[in-house]
């Protein structure tokens, strides 16, 4: 869908895990999916530095009727020294559902989505780029938001958490592999 964020219908049920989410059969879990690769599998490289390094359409479902915005971190925990940051994106409408591949890496979007610096130096999404011979684990996680998280564009990974972690009332997970 060109490189903007935009809706996607979802077209695809791959790659899901649910992490928490509402128990009994009242509410479905938030569920996170990506087209591009299913759940444990690899990434493609057009989503890589070894490609395009566009970020991978996603979308979800089962956002709890309290949502008042989402936010998406990806991250490396296989790094050596610490957990990698590829991408911070907060303040997602709670009415979105998807966003398309290539998320254009402005500090606001013009759904007034923010996006953080990542911990290459950048803003916005920044692809898997392990050392040659390693294949990682890249961890996407989304969460449903209390309320929107009142920080300006470009804040880092511990800032953003800390917002996350006070606010978050529900939380999905996507994993994918990638090595060179």
């Amino acid at each position: 869908m060109g490189s903007r964020c935009s809706l996607l219908a979802p077209s695809l049920a791959v790659g899901m895990l649910v992490l928490s989410g509402p128990v009994g059969g009242a509410e479905e879990a938030l569920k996170l999916e990506s087209d591009a690769f299913p759940d444990g599998k690899t990434i493609p490289a057009v989503h890589t530095c070894d490609g395009h390094d566009r970020s991978p359409a996603l979308h979800w479902s089962g956002a709890p009727e309290a949502t008042k915005a989402l936010a998406l971190v990806v991250d490396d925990p296989d790094a050596p020294s610490r957990n990698w940051n590829h991408w911070l994106l907060y303040n997602v409408p709670a009415a979105t559902r998807a966003i398309g591949e290539g998320v254009p890496t402005k500090p606001k979007l013009g759904d007034g989505s923010m996006q953080g610096t990542n911990d290459f130096g950048r803003i916005g999404y920044g692809g898997p780029c392990p050392p040659k011979g390693e294949t990682r684990t890249y961890k996407f996680k989304l969460h449903a938001l209390s309320s929107p998280i009142d920080l300006e564009p470009g804040a880092k990974r511990e800032v953003v958490m800390k917002e996350i972690e006070a606010k978050s009332i529900a939380e999905a997970a996507l994993e994918g592999k990638y090595g060179r």
